[in-house]
Formats: C-alpha cells, sequence, structure tokens
C-alpha cells in the first residue's frame, strides 16, 4: 500500500474497525475476517462494476450468478468433498444391488428353487466316487506333454 500511495495510484481496502487507514484512499467498510464475507463483498462489488458500464440495467434485475461463485474453496477440501460424494454413490449401487434379485425369487429364502442342470448330461450329485482321484489314462503330468 505505501508504494501504489508514493506513485500516486488510489488504494481501495476492505477495512474492518481495527484496520489501519493509513496509506488507503478509499476504505470500505466490511467484515473481512471470514471468508464468506469478503466474497459477499466481491460478488456486490462486481455487480455494482456491471450495473455501472450499463450491463445490468438496474439493481432490481436479477443476475444469475451466485455469490458463492465468489468464495475461496480449498482444493483439498473439494477433493474431499468429491472422494466422499463417489464413495456415497457406490455404498448406494452396493446396497440395492441383491435387493431386486431377493424380488424376483418372490423374497423367500427358504423357497425351493429350480437347481440348474450340470453341464454334460451328467448329475454331479450322483457321480460318487473321490474327489481328487483320477481315472485311468488321466494324468496332469500328460495334459502339458
Amino acid at each position: 500500500m505505501k508504494e501504489g500511495a508514493k506513485v500516486s495510484i488510489p488504494v481501495i481496502a476492505l477495512c474492518d474497525t481495527d484496520s489501519p487507514l493509513q496509506y488507503v484512499d478509499i476504505a470500505i467498510p466490511t467484515n473481512n475476517k471470514s471468508r464468506h464475507s469478503v466474497g459477499l463483498i466481491w460478488w456486490l462489488l462486481a455487480r455494482e462494476v456491471l450495473r455501472l458500464r450499463g450491463t445490468i440495467p438496474n439493481r432490481e434485475a436479477t443476475w444469475d450468478i451466485m455469490v458463492d461463485m465468489y468464495f475461496y474453496r480449498d482444493p483439498e477440501e473439494q477433493e474431499k468433498d468429491q472422494e466422499e460424494a463417489a464413495l456415497e454413490d457406490r455404498k448406494a449401487v452396493t446396497t440395492g444391488a441383491g435387493e431386486d434379485e431377493f424380488a424376483a425369487d418372490g423374497g423367500e429364502w427358504g423357497a425351493d428353487a429350480a437347481v440348474p442342470a450340470a453341464t454334460g448330461g451328467e448329475d454331479w450329485g450322483t457321480a460318487g466316487g473321490e474327489w481328487g482321484a483320477t481315472t485311468a489314462g488321466e494324468s496332469w503330468d500328460a495334459v502339458g506333454a
């Protein structure tokens, strides 16, 4: 601010009650402690500049720019919010996945469901025998040769 005053550049400042006014040409009284209040003042100043330029016809006209566009957003907070939203989306997708299948089956877990037929025409339940036993001519070594 001191350099601006030395070369005759007007200094406009957003000042609080405890702000020093030395070297300030125009003081805009506002709360400068909160990022939301500073964002609101920037929004009001931008709207007033557009009104003075003639882009906005009068103060009663609505302006489609939201105030929160002027608020500072920490990039880390934005990433955290995006991760939380993605996590909630994943939870919503996974919690509803089995409910439709359950309802399609009649809603009874203990109900007799149709058992799909085994491939190859065999009935696996009556095959019997040892699972680990190999039949004549079958060997894991023969597959690789």
